[in-house]
C-alpha cells in the first residue's frame, strides 16, 4: 500500500483513463449531432447532453492534474475544487426536477435517481482530495473509483439520450 502515494505508478491508468474520456467526448459530439433536432427541441434532452459534455472535460482534467507533477496536497486541493463544481449540475438538477415536480404534479423519479448518482461519484471524489490532503493511502483509490463511476455514468447516459423518445 506505500506504493499509493507514488503518483508515478498511477500514469498509466490515468493515461487511459484521460484518454477515454477524450473519446467519450468526440463520441458524444457525434451523437448530439446526429440527434441534433431532437435535443435542440427538447430543453431536457439539451441539458443533459450539455452536462454530459461538461463531466467529460472535468474528468478530463481530472486525469490531467493526476498526471501533472506536483505535490500530493495541491492534488488533493484541486481535485477537490474540481468535484465542487461538478457537484453543482446534479444539485441543480435536483432542485430542478423536485420544483417542476410541486409545481407540476408529477415526479421525475428516474431523472432524481440519475442525479443521486452523479452526486454520489462526486462525493467520493471530493472525499478521494480531501484524503490525499491528509496524506491516506486510500485517496487516490476513491478518486479513481469516482472517476471510473463518473465514465460509465456518462457513457451510459449517453447512450439514453440517444435512443430517448423525449
Amino acid at each position: 500500500m506505500g506504493n499509493a502515494y507514488q503518483l508515478e505508478l498511477w500514469s498509466n491508468i490515468y493515461f487511459m483513463l484521460g484518454s477515454s474520456a477524450a473519446g467519450l467526448v468526440g463520441l458524444l459530439f457525434i451523437v448530439t449531432s446526429l440527434h441534433l433536432d431532437k435535443i435542440k427541441n427538447n430543453p431536457v434532452l439539451r441539458r443533459r447532453a450539455n452536462q454530459r459534455t461538461l463531466y467529460l472535460f472535468l474528468l478530463l482534467i481530472e486525469a490531467v492534474l493526476v498526471l501533472m507533477p506536483q505535490p500530493l496536497q495541491a492534488l488533493g486541493v484541486e481535485l477537490i475544487v474540481i468535484n465542487l463544481f461538478g457537484l453543482g449540475f446534479p444539485l441543480s438538477n435536483v432542485s430542478i426536477y423536485v420544483f417542476k415536480s410541486r409545481n407540476s404534479g408529477n415526479s421525475d423519479d428516474w431523472a432524481i435517481m440519475r442525479a443521486i448518482r452523479y452526486i454520489l461519484a462526486f462525493l467520493v471524489g471530493i472525499a478521494g482530495g480531501v484524503t490525499l490532503i491528509r496524506q491516506s493511502v486510500w485517496g487516490m483509490y476513491m478518486v479513481t473509483a469516482s472517476f471510473v463511476a463518473l465514465l460509465i455514468l456518462v457513457a451510459l447516459n449517453a447512450w439514453t439520450i440517444m435512443f430517448s423518445r423525449d
